[in-house]
């Protein structure tokens, strides 16, 4: 009689001990941070940079918004650009108070402005015949002559090999940085010089695009998306365009 309970406490504390062992192990188990991620974060920063760069190339589109500050003068803009030469651009741009659209298919680009953005490229004390020309500019499209001064600086705004380029050079020794989210999307942050280099936050789902970017010298941000994302591109039609006759100082 005595032996039923002694192999009864047994068994139970046997059942107890198993119980705990796999509580202790659920509890100690960390979980993996890449779960579900393209694996990027196991990677050399390096390394991350140059997938990074390689899904830039395989793109065919991007949206870029945010601040970029060149030559002393901040410009806010809001473009989604085409790769190659069929390529081009749509969307706005900001700088000291002024907006304006921007249009560009193939080689010829296009500014679209309200009258008082257009008065203002006389610079000085306006007259009544300016204000009058500039009513007649007043949501057109102007088309801007490739040999204005305009056309070099505010096409780069446009062109999406050039301006990546650009962009995404990183200064300095390569670093990663942390983890965080980009349009709920999970990131992993490659920097140069510590972040004084700038800084790329790449995208740890799916094809590895950068979405975020810091320009070093707090030179702007920018957020990328939309990667892939066709859109149309079109010339205006020709009763929307209107020949400027003068030199556009916008973009000087």
């Amino acid at each position: 009689m005595a032996a039923y309970p002694r192999t009864r406490n047994a068994a139970l504390v046997g059942a107890v001990c198993t119980a705990l062992a796999v509580g202790l192990v659920g509890c100690g188990a960390e979980e993996d941070p890449d779960a579900g991620t393209n694996g990027l974060g196991k990677l050399s920063p390096r390394k991350i940079e140059s997938r990074a760069l390689k899904a830039v190339e395989g793109a065919g589109a991007v949206r870029l918004s945010g601040s970029v500050v060149t030559r002393g003068r901040t410009y806010t803009l809001d473009m989604r650009l085409k790769q190659g030469k069929e390529g081009g651009g749509i969307g706005q741009l900001s700088t000291k108070g002024k907006t304006f659209e921007m249009l560009r298919v193939g080689d010829d680009l296009y500014l679209k402005a309200d009258a008082d953005f257009w008065a203002s490229q006389g610079g000085g004390k306006q007259s009544k015949s300016d204000a009058e020309a500039a009513s007649k500019l007043d949501d057109k499209y102007v088309k801007v002559p490739t040999g204005d001064p305009a056309y070099k600086q505010l096409s780069g705004f446009t062109d999406m090999d050039l301006l990546l380029d650009g962009l995404l050079d990183l200064r300095g020794g390569l670093g990663t940085g942390e983890r965080g989210t980009v349009g709920g999307v999970r990131t992993i942050r490659i920097t140069g010089g510590d972040g004084s280099g700038g800084a790329v936050d790449v995208s740890l789902e799916g094809t590895p695009y950068p979405l975020r970017l810091e320009r070093a010298g707090d030179a702007g941000v920018l957020e990328l998306a939309d990667w892939n994302k066709d859109f149309t591109l079109k010339a205006p039609s020709k009763d929307h365009i209107i020949d400027y006759g003068r030199q556009i100082t916008a973009g000087s």
